[in-house]
């Protein structure tokens, strides 16, 4: 007998709660905010509206499912299950922060907070749960990213991967391109970034701008990703000549590490970063699984 599918609430703690949590009680939270110029009612109505999303959607749930919840802080500890449906309740970067720890199940995002947020990813209002749960709904299927180094360390995102030292200052390595005739170049920059479609709506935007809006961004299913280095220096041991470029399904991006430590972490998480120290290559390129989102 097949068990039933299960339905998996993904949410994180309100800036509310973290106040809470941090000062004791409201009204120390009150006079804490109160003293910045800010105002308490802002935050609450903010955690209610947050609440009362999550709640309306776990009623959504059919009563023949399973439910879990998984809080974004423990999304590296959560085994997600092939037949879960997972439902992200809150802000577009929550279904990133979710898209990497999932294999292939299908998401929806719902918008905690309509008109707050840009609704990319968290498409969908807590009333239309009951309709989007059940199977057959159509999905998009977003492009992400992937990092493999060569002691089998493995990263995965859905908006970019950056690849530098945690402080974001220095980073040494040496950079190439796999089917571009063995172009290789040894940088000093700020590090690499690395995005999707998806991604081009974020961090990897502003980049992009900041370069002139040249390269031609792709669209979020497009099987292919953009990448620019962040403030190459150049020097007699140093160049800039590979500082921008795009990536396909068969090509992909080398750094050997010429530092004693680079990170690489995706969509923000720097808490989840692959490790890596000098000598150590890491490649990065269109990862083969997909996010598979509702429409």
């Amino acid at each position: 007998m097949s068990l039933a599918p299960r339905a998996v609430l993904v949410h994180r703690t309100t800036e509310y709660e973290e106040l809470v949590a941090r000062h004791g009680t409201h009204g120390q939270a009150a006079f804490f905010l109160a003293s910045r110029g800010r105002d308490i009612e802002e935050v609450a109505g903010r955690h209610r509206r947050a609440r009362r999303a999550l709640a309306e959607v776990t009623a959504a749930v059919p009563l023949t499912w399973r439910q879990a919840r998984v809080e974004r802080a423990d999304l590296d500890r959560f085994l997600f299950a092939p037949e879960d449906v997972v439902v992200v309740v809150g802000q577009d970067g929550l279904v990133a922060n979710a898209a990497k720890y999932l294999t292939g199940q299908r998401v929806i995002g719902i918008d905690a907070d309509p008109g707050r947020n840009p609704g990319v990813l968290v498409r969908h209002r807590p009333r239309d749960a009951a309709k989007l749960l059940p199977a057959g709904t159509a999905v998009d299927e977003l492009t992400m990213v992937e990092a493999v180094a060569d002691d089998t360390q493995r990263l995965v995102a859905l908006n970019e991967i950056y690849l530098g030292t945690p402080g974001h200052q220095t980073a040494r390595y040496r950079l190439g391109l796999d089917g571009d005739g063995g172009a290789a170049e040894a940088q000093a920059s700020s590090g690499v970034l690395v995005g999707t479609g998806t991604g081009a709506t974020g961090w990897l935007r502003s980049v992009w701008q900041e370069r002139g809006g040249r390269l031609a961004l792709p669209s979020p299913t497009e099987d292919r990703l953009v990448w620019f280095v962040r403030e190459a220096w150049p020097s007699p041991a140093t160049g800039t000549s590979l500082v921008a470029g795009e990536l396909g399904v068969s090509s992909a991006l080398t750094v050997t590490v010429e530092s004693d430590r680079l990170i690489a972490f995706g969509d923000g998480i720097e808490t989840d970063a692959l490790q890596l120290t000098w000598g150590q290559t890491v490649r990065v390129g269109v990862c083969g699984q997909r996010l598979r989102l509702a429409c």
